[in-house]
């Protein structure tokens, strides 16, 4: 089963314009060496409709190196950080900021077996128990270029 965490803002009192790069930095663990996080910045209506701007992934092991993997420990807390890349998008007055944040985008991104293995190569998987922190101690935050 996936599940997402949803967090949405209330509706906007006024336009709202964010231009230039997003990004969620973040607070969590996992029960597995390896897994994804993934991330969507969305507007949504007033009257309903939802509009993906950008996103992003982070594939647990490549989080310190893009060339060199390194497994997690499960249960370790990590400081984290994805990507969503750029976007410009004026958030009308009434409109509400959601960031969507899971562990599978798929089909966009391909799957991660979560064992640190292979998807070309290796059929074995495991399902990855992840936590998202955002208390005192772990101040995780959607950070958007929000311009005057």
């Amino acid at each position: 089963m996936i599940s997402a965490l949803i967090y949405s803002t209330p509706p906007l009192g006024h336009d709202l314009e964010v231009t230039g790069p997003v990004r969620l930095e973040f607070f969590a663990s996992s029960s597995a060496v390896d897994t994804d996080f993934t991330a969507k910045l969305v507007d949504v209506s007033p009257d309903g409709p939802a509009f993906n701007l950008t996103e992003g992934i982070l594939r647990g092991k490549y989080r310190d190196s893009q060339e060199t993997p390194t497994p997690l420990a499960p249960g370790k807390t990590y400081a984290l950080a994805v990507d969503l890349w750029a976007t410009s998008n004026v958030f009308r007055t009434g409109h509400r900021i959601r960031l969507e944040v899971s562990s599978s985008n798929f089909p966009r991104f391909d799957r991660n077996l979560n064992t640190g293995e292979s998807a070309a190569t290796s059929a074995r998987y495991v399902t990855a128990i992840n936590t998202i922190f955002h208390d005192a101690a772990h101040p995780s935050a959607l950070v958007l270029p929000i311009i005057p």
